[in-house]
């Protein structure tokens, strides 16, 4: 890994602009064809970007018991115990419907309500990612959704990863469906026969999948659009070099765009780090892809103390923000913007991955300045209410009518007027 000073931090690309007008156009006409085609377009795309003819294609309760019943059942056992450490900490997040009145008899509050229905896209045809299905249907779940769909692209097979099908149920899934990419994502926005259209699009995918996201979001809402993944480590001389090489390779094979940075106080730490790296990788079954990511985007920056190296972490507002230092704690105050942070040597970044609780859909790409992890709120929507009396009209009527006058809104201020000359 390059190790550089501070100084060259705007150097640092996280991500690469890539020219999708292509992917766009190519998203544009799965769109409309799945619009006005409906399934007909889907198992047609299914056939030809997944290499397999469905008869049918959602999943059938023969196939989810069969699912359940291959797996080994010590792994079952494990999504269960992480299902229900996710399901806690989301809990944690549910808000409530208040209400207020004041003195004049005007009441004012917000209604909490769960969205109707929302599409969980699960990546996978050569992969399974059972993880991504709890994380993104749980929060549905606990926020109160009636109908969550589930969306993952078929493997040879004609099947869905026995995994994928496990965590679905165990997470409450109702329905679920063999497609996948962008012919997904329309199936959910505009709905057809067979698939429900939905009020909201969450989970990852490629760059079709992510593409599509963006082109209907406004028909339905989605979740974020994904870049590659991230970590940064803040670290000081009491870190463990090994740790800190193995959690930035647990990222940089992810993707070759995929970041790995580590920002310390220590130069001995800095080139340990690098060694370290350069030897793990080498045992890495994914190691081209990590050695590209390492290559292109990981870097090592050289800080004059640890509240230096926390104003760097709030320049590049990382995905996942590891702190190992002697007190880690006292750091995360100074910290403003990380999707994850994880405190300490023990809190390796799978551990939110796969089994903490906390959720691993995250902003990237710097989107941490403004951005949350997915969510309790992210499948809820809030309406105001607003119960005003006839004593707070009289007292504040003539007021309102100014403030619509001011904005040249005569039939706004003429509402009001209207009820101040019955009284």
């Amino acid at each position: 890994m390059k190790i550089v000073p501070v100084s060259e931090l705007e150097n640092l690309e996280r991500s690469v602009e890539q020219n999708t007008e292509k992917q766009r156009k190519a998203v544009l006409d799965i769109l409309q064809n799945v619009k006005t085609k409906g399934d007909e377009a889907l198992f047609q795309y299914t056939e030809t970007f997944d290499g397999v003819s469905l008869s049918s294609l959602e999943v059938t309760k023969n196939e989810i018991d069969e699912a359940i019943s291959s797996l080994d059942s010590k792994m079952v056992e494990i999504i269960l115990e992480a299902a229900e450490n996710i399901r806690e900490y989301h809990e944690k997040q549910r808000r409530q419907s208040w209400f207020f009145t004041r003195e004049d008899g005007t009441l004012l509050g917000q209604k909490v309500t769960p969205l109707d229905s929302v599409g969980v896209y699960v990546p996978g045809g050569t992969a399974a990612y059972p993880s991504s299905v709890l994380m993104g249907v749980i929060p549905a779940v606990v926020a109160g959704v009636e109908e969550i769909i589930l969306v993952s692209p078929p493997g040879k097979d004609g099947k869905l990863p026995s995994a994928v099908l496990a965590a679905a149920s165990i997470a409450g899934v109702k329905r679920m469906f063999k497609i996948g990419g962008a012919q997904a994502i329309g199936a959910l926005a505009y709905g057809t026969k067979s698939v429900p259209k939905t009020d909201k699009i969450v989970g990852p995918g490629n760059i079709y999948v992510a593409l599509a996201k963006r082109e209907v979001f406004g028909v339905c809402d989605i979740d974020m659009i994904a870049g590659p993944s991230e970590i940064a480590v803040l670290a000081d001389e009491t870190a463990n070099a090994r740790y800190i090489a193995a959690d930035l390779l647990s990222q940089a094979e992810h993707d070759p765009r995929s970041a790995a940075v580590l920002v310390t106080t220590s130069n001995v730490l800095a080139k340990e780090v690098s060694v370290e790296v350069e030897s793990q990788l080498a045992e890495l079954p994914r190691k081209e892809i990590a050695m590209e990511a390492i290559r292109d985007y990981g870097v090592i920056y050289i800080v004059n103390s640890l509240e230096e190296g926390a104003e760097v972490i709030n320049q590049i507002a990382p995905e996942h923000l590891e702190i190992m230092t002697k007190d880690p704690m006292s750091l995360l105050g100074k910290i403003k913007h990380a999707g994850a942070i994880f405190l300490g040597e023990y809190s390796s970044e799978p551990v939110g991955d796969y089994f903490a609780g906390s959720n691993h859909v995250l902003p990237t790409s710097g989107t941490a300045r403004f951005s949350s992890p997915l969510n309790v709120d992210d499948f809820t929507k809030k309406s105001s209410v607003i119960r005003y009396s006839e004593q707070a009209l009289k007292e504040n009527g003539q007021k309102i009518s100014a403030f619509a006058r001011l904005e040249g809104l005569e039939a706004h201020a003429r509402a009001i007027d209207v009820r101040l000359e019955d009284k």
